[in-house]
């Protein structure tokens, strides 16, 4: 039995609410942003071709949102302009360290390689969905994915050039944990 509109919407609430946690990178930012989506799928549901891709329909509408209310707002924040203390974390949590600094990795991404590798990595969307949703060829995703994942592979290993603010922002925050641990603790801690 087909679904109905409504069943397809509650369906993918949950990856809707991921994709706009990859986008805003912030919890309540990203609700409104889904709330926002949901209903402009729901005056837009006429438009809606029955038997067409309805995820690819909804993470379109989502993303289209999300790209009209950063057109509208242009509220932004240079990662240097931060206080130190926003990345401060305490000696016995080395795994959220690493967290933080991929986040950051992330953050430094450009937006159409950050939501094609989010999308695609961690809601499972194949390349031809992605394609369909960001308006782009299936080779464009594939290529999207690729280049984000070799770029946050190369950003977690170290391998960032001298001049890279990510780099400098990073050994800066590790040389402050460093003096924080003191020698003995440093003994136990795994470098990324």
């Amino acid at each position: 039995m087909a679904q109905t509109f409504h069943d397809q919407v509650i369906a993918i609430l949950p990856k809707l609410r991921v994709q706009a946690l990859s986008l805003t990178r912030n919890r309540a930012a990203a609700e409104d942003l889904v709330q926002d989506a949901v209903c402009n799928a729901l005056a837009a549901q006429e438009s809606f071709i029955p038997g067409t891709n309805f995820p690819a329909w909804m993470h379109r509408i989502l993303r289209n949102r999300f790209i009209s209310d950063l057109r509208r707002r242009r509220d932004t924040t240079d990662i240097d302009d931060l206080p130190p203390g926003m990345f401060a974390t305490e000696a016995s949590h080395e795994d959220r360290l690493v967290l933080k600094d991929l986040a950051l990795a992330l953050s430094r991404l450009p937006e159409e390689q950050r939501t094609a590798l989010v999308l695609v990595v961690m809601q499972g969307m194949s390349y031809e969905d992605l394609a369909e949703a960001t308006n782009c060829a299936v080779g464009t995703a594939k290529s999207r994915v690729f280049r984000a994942r070799r770029q946050l592979e190369a950003w977690m290993n170290g391998d960032l050039p001298a001049s890279n603010k990510l780099g400098q922002r990073v050994a800066a925050l590790r040389a402050v944990l460093d003096t924080r641990l003191g020698s003995t603790d440093n003994a136990k801690r795994i470098d990324v």
